[in-house]
């Protein structure tokens, strides 16, 4: 092999000079080109690669949890809405025996606020023992002297709260959930300090309001029919 690269450099030398110079220009770009080529080969891994790389493996900028926003009632916060609303009716009752009336209008103004959605502007409210125009109760101040009486406006009213309630029993005939509104419907049987239960039909429909708590849009009570 040794030989053969001096037989190389010694057939150059004996050429024409005119015939090296050119030798020399083409080996001159071979070199150029060749030099290029193994960059070239050199750089393309790394190159491929930071494509690759940029296209599977750049970091992703972190997204927050997805927010889902379920509003629909569930029977357990239904039956937890209609029990309050019959402790609150035997607590409003104990607190007019114990402190009197102005505790007990106190108390009932907190607890329709808590219960019922006036705030929304209308609750359909029919209670048991009200008759002729004012039958219905659409405004918390109706609901609120239906409850606790003492109010001019409605000079009928003789408190229906304050009766001395102890005990409120809910039997519900059904419950029908649509998404953010629950409907029931049942006997409600209320006993007094006596012992007297008195029974009534009543339906109620509850709403889930914007701070996420349940409240009575409509209310209906009567007492249960009496076939002659």
């Amino acid at each position: 092999m040794w030989l053969d690269v001096m037989e190389n450099v010694i057939s150059f030398f004996i050429l024409p000079l005119n015939m090296q110079t050119d030798l020399i220009k083409q080996l001159q770009v071979n070199l150029s080109v060749t030099a290029a080529t193994i960059a070239l080969l050199v750089t393309a891994p790394s190159m491929a690669y930071g494509q690759v790389n940029s296209t599977i493996t750049k970091p992703v900028s972190s997204t927050p949890k997805t927010l889902v926003v379920n509003t629909s009632i569930t029977e357990t916060e239904v039956l937890a809405a209609q029990k309050a609303w019959g402790e609150a009716l035997v607590n409003i009752s104990t607190t007019y025996d114990q402190e009197g009336i102005a505790a007990a209008k106190t108390l009932a103004d907190k607890v329709i606020d808590e219960l019922y959605a006036y705030q929304s502007g209308l609750v359909l409210f029919k209670p048991t023992l009200t008759t002729g125009d004012q039958t219905f109760r659409t405004t918390h101040k109706g609901a609120l002297s239906y409850f606790v009486g003492g109010d001019s406006s409605f000079p009928k009213d003789t408190g229906f709260a304050l009766k001395g309630w102890r005990k409120v029993e809910i039997r519900n005939a059904g419950i029908f959930i649509i998404g953010n509104t629950a409907t029931t419907m049942g006997n409600v049987s209320i006993t007094d300090k006596t012992g007297k239960v008195t029974t009534v039909d009543k339906t109620w429909q509850f709403i889930r309001g914007g701070d996420g708590k349940l409240r009575i849009i409509l209310h209906h009570s009567s007492l249960p029919y009496s076939p002659k």
